[in-house]
Parts: structure tokens; C-alpha cells; sequence
């Protein structure tokens, strides 16, 4: 596992590996905890991140993922950055849509995520990789 501070204090985290995506689950519920994040908050985020992490592991070739607690309008909340390199992806309505899939999966991944956080911002073009961002506000 590589993790680095930024100067925002963001953390940095390489995902190059199975283990990177554990390590990811476990970087996102600590931070959540520590935004004191309901169980249930806690659960939704934690299974967003390991969707979008596994995402950028097996689509993406590997890439990173940015976290910070982030405070914006008087709330406080965890902002995910999930970056790669990888092909992107062509068509994004249909990567979105329930049920589709270019791989093996439940195609779940991206349209799960995107309703499990509060904001959710996916960018991409092909030949040049994907980001998606994700934040998750304390209620």
C-alpha cells in the first residue's frame, strides 16, 4: 500500500491489487467514522468506494484514490477521488444503466455507487481514463 498526505490533507492511496481495494475499504471507513458518518452512511460510502475501487483496478488497470474530509455550506462530509489511465469508457449512459456490464460483473458498480453517495461526478474519455469523484455529507 502507498499512501501520501497531500498539502490538503488528502490522503493518497495506490490501487494496484486486490489488497489496494481492501485498503481502500479501510482508508473510507475510518474516515468516515471519524466524520462521524451514521453506521448506515458508513455502509453506503464504504461499499461506493469498493465498487469505484475495484472499477479502477479491473477497467481501469489501476490508478489512485484521493479521500478528504471536506467541510462545504456548514457541512462536513468525505470527498473520493477515484483516478486511472485506462481506456475510459465510450458510452457512459449505458456504463450507467442498471444491469450493464463490459465485463463479468453484476453491472452494479457505477449506477450502485452513484445511489448510494450524495454527489457523484464521473469523467472520462477514451483513450485517456476515467475519474470519478463521490461525496458523502454527514446528516
Amino acid at each position: 500500500m502507498v499512501t501520501t498526505p497531500d498539502h490538503a490533507g488528502s490522503t493518497v492511496l495506490s490501487i494496484t491489487a486486490n489488497d489496494s481495494v481492501v485498503q481502500a475499504r479501510q482508508l473510507v471507513r475510518t474516515l468516515a467514522h471519524e466524520c462521524q458518518l451514521s453506521l448506515v452512511e458508513q455502509t453506503k460510502l464504504v461499499t461506493a468506494a469498493s465498487e469505484l475501487a475495484r472499477n479502477t483496478l479491473v477497467y481501469g488497470g489501476g490508478g489512485t484514490v484521493t479521500a478528504a474530509l471536506v467541510t462545504e455550506h456548514g457541512r462536513r462530509g468525505i470527498r473520493l477521488v477515484f483516478a486511472d489511465q485506462g481506456p475510459g469508457i465510450p458510452d457512459v449512459d449505458l456504463a450507467l444503466t442498471d444491469g450493464w456490464t463490459s465485463g463479468s460483473g453484476m453491472g452494479l458498480g457505477l449506477s450502485g455507487s452513484r445511489r448510494l453517495v450524495d454527489d457523484f461526478v464521473l469523467e472520462t474519455a477514451v483513450g485517456a481514463g476515467t475519474t470519478v469523484t463521490v461525496t458523502k455529507w454527514s446528516r
